[in-house]
């Protein structure tokens, strides 16, 4: 399953790159992009799970970025 975010306050473009890094190591997410210069996040995760997932993503943007904002787009 293909969802899309809306990511907004990231500073720059390497903490863009290491909150891509840690999303892709949860567990149950496929893949994921995140775009510093069009704030914005692209999952793929196992459907199944969705609601788990979507809430450890933002568990950890939250913990690495705290002034960082992320809706579903």
């Amino acid at each position: 399953m293909k969802l899309k975010f809306k990511i907004k306050g990231l500073d720059c473009a390497n903490c863009a790159a290491e909150l891509e890094r840690g999303i892709n190591r949860i567990d149950g997410v496929e893949s994921a992009s995140l775009s510093f210069m069009t704030e914005r996040l692209e999952i793929n995760i196992d459907e199944e799970r969705k609601e788990e997932l979507v809430k450890s993503i933002k568990k950890f943007i939250k913990k690495e970025e705290p002034d960082v904002t992320i809706e579903e787009a």
